[in-house]
């Protein structure tokens, strides 16, 4: 059996990690988005970097099983909980998105909040999006939501380092991050500092910037075509200066 590398997410983390991506309403406007580009016929998803379920738990229960892969220990161990918590369809898997495979075709391969960007060299992101485009049946669709380049570039306003905070709903909660680019703007390090409650925790992640273009070309290179770029799972348009971008590919023709 291969050795899983694990970044250490899921030590960072574990601590905040759903309080900051919440299982809320544009969590279940995400898994119906995905849901109507599920092709039916029975097919099973896979979602590469599932986290603790926030994306998986509510897709399955729109189009069935949902294979989750991650390599985080401390992360599928949570999904783990919340899966018997909810008894959703999910199939929790420790591994690396840049080397999975199985022997099933998935009308649906998801790959979404920045997941693709915690993987920092080209070739990682492009080994992981042929490992996606390999997964899917015919009439399947592949979906990419990963950091922008130009977004967080222009939230820098041309500094290296910038710092802001995030006022969450309840009172004396929020996220101040602290944010680092690389000299050659490609790397991006954010280290947050969650506070709640008159307690803090903390937690770094290391991001590789991309442009839809860029991974326009991995796809390409599997033989997929992309068929459509929004912004944010309300479909707002893309724009240069988002933060985030949401790409759908499927097979040429």
């Amino acid at each position: 059996m291969s050795v899983v590398h694990d970044i250490g997410y899921g030590r960072e983390f574990e601590g905040f990690y759903d309080r900051i991506f919440r299982k809320d309403d544009y969590a279940e406007r995400a898994a119906e988005k995905l849901a109507e580009l599920h092709p039916g016929d029975g097919l099973r998803s896979l979602e590469l970097g599932v986290g603790t379920g926030r994306i998986a738990i509510p897709l399955s229960a729109r189009v069935g099983t949902v294979v989750g892969v991650d390599s985080s220990p401390e992360m599928l161990d949570q999904l783990r909980r919340e899966i018997k918590e909810k008894d959703a369809d999910v199939v929790p898997v420790h591994a690396d998105i840049r080397e999975y495979t199985d022997d099933e075709k998935y009308g649906l391969v998801v790959c979404v909040c920045a997941t693709l960007s915690m993987l920092l060299e080209p070739d990682e992101q492009r080994a992981a999006i042929r490992r996606a485009a390999d997964r899917l049946a015919p009439g399947g669709a592949l979906v990419v939501e990963t950091h922008n380049r130009g977004g967080v570039l222009a939230m820098h306003e041309g500094r290296r380092r910038t710092s802001f905070f995030v006022p969450y709903p309840e009172p004396n909660t929020g996220l101040l991050t602290y944010s680092t680019l690389s000299p050659d703007e490609t790397l991006w390090q954010a280290s947050h500092i969650w506070f709640e409650g008159g307690s803090s925790q903390v937690g770094t992640e290391r991001s590789r910037l991309t442009t839809p273009e860029e991974v326009d070309g991995y796809a390409a290179d599997a033989g997929l075509v992309r068929r459509s770029l929004v912004t944010d799972w309300l479909g707002t348009p893309y724009s240069e200066e988002s933060t985030m971008f949401i790409a759908v590919y499927a097979y040429d023709g």
